[in-house]
């Protein structure tokens, strides 16, 4: 890991060591649109923009990872200033960073159902796997899709067994682990992922079906995938982190009132291969909410401190999140 954030910091044209002026920032992303929140700031220049009312000319750079290990890396390192991963990674490094770093979160990307989806007709339910499946995730027992199911797992068989399907998960890009799954015959025959993957491997196979859906395990819509950012960063740049947090309200508002044009950007930013309908109708879904305030993360919080994967407990969600006027309805 240490080399990837290194190979990171050359890529963005940076070093970790060095003081910056406010009005550059590094955010590290990864797949889904459960990103699409950064495309579209990215894509309309709203950060910059908003950058301009701070007096700023900010120069965004980017960098698209694979899994929550490699974000917190990366942001630990210093390569990045904001990272973009689920709300477990949140956690881990929150707890991680406690009193030293105190990485916090900066806002929501939405609220989006996630689909643990398997192609064996057999399996119905989670207590149906067995030794020999292999479920896909994108950084095995960090990644929100791990600790979603860890809590699925202990809520089946109790808070002693919350890891019993840890040994069934390995760490494969959502990209890789669609196409295995639609194309079936590999050892990977489930995949936990979010849109548009879960989308699409559900409308590639006939034998695809969803196991588990994270609304239900959460207990309702909730914010899976968030950003965060070091103490340090925040307080040093307060003008640049205000403008990255209005960017991201700019482009939920944008969102929202053009899903089509949005589904666009994705395509064009990613230069994504999926169906343009199918596309458009995951950001049309009724489930899913483009909204920068945090929404039904606590639950999580409370069980990961709960069997002892954080040390630090977390009184309510403002502990692991900064405060901001656009965050405050957060929970």
């Amino acid at each position: 890991m240490r080399a990837l954030a290194a190979a990171l910091a050359v890529t963005l044209g940076m070093t970790s060591a060095g003081a910056r002026a406010e009005g550059t920032l590094r955010i590290a992303e990864q797949f889904g649109v459960v990103y699409l929140l950064l495309n579209v700031a990215r894509d309309q220049k709203f950060i910059e923009q908003e950058g301009k009312k701070e007096g700023l000319d900010i120069k965004v750079d980017w960098a698209k990872l694979s899994g929550g290990s490699s974000v917190n890396d990366a942001l630990l390192s210093g390569s990045v200033d904001i990272a973009a991963a689920g709300v477990g990674p949140l956690l881990t490094i929150w707890d991680r960073t406690h009193g030293r770093q105190n990485v916090k979160g900066v806002a929501s990307l939405g609220n989006f159902p996630y689909y643990l989806v398997s192609n064996d007709p057999r399996v119905k339910t989670i207590a149906d796997f067995t030794d020999k499946d292999r479920i896909a995730v994108p950084a095995v027992g960090v990644s929100v899709q791990s600790r979603i199911l860890q809590y699925a797992a202990a809520k089946q068989w109790g808070d002693k067994q919350y890891d019993r399907l840890d040994k069934l998960t390995q760490a494969v890009p959502h990209p890789d682990a669609t196409a295995a799954l639609i194309a079936g015959g590999t050892e990977i025959n489930a995949h936990f992922g979010n849109p548009p993957f879960q989308q699409q491997e559900l409308a590639g196979n006939p034998k695809a079906h969803i196991v588990l859906n994270s609304y239900d395990v959460l207990g309702g819509p909730s914010s899976a995938t968030v950003l965060y950012a070091t103490e340090k960063f925040r307080n040093e740049n307060p003008k640049t982190y205000r403008a990255f947090v209005a960017g991201l309200a700019d482009a939920a508002r944008y969102i929202t009132q053009h899903p089509e044009q949005s589904a666009d950007i994705y395509l064009r930013v990613n230069n994504a291969k999926i169906d343009r309908d199918l596309l458009i109708k995951v950001i049309k879904d009724p489930s899913v909410q483009f909204k920068v305030a945090p929404q039904n993360t606590f639950a999580l919080a409370q069980f990961m401190h709960r069997v002892g994967v954080i040390r630090n407990e977390p009184k309510s969600w403002q502990d692991y999140f900064f405060s901001d006027p656009a965050t405050k309805d957060g929970s």
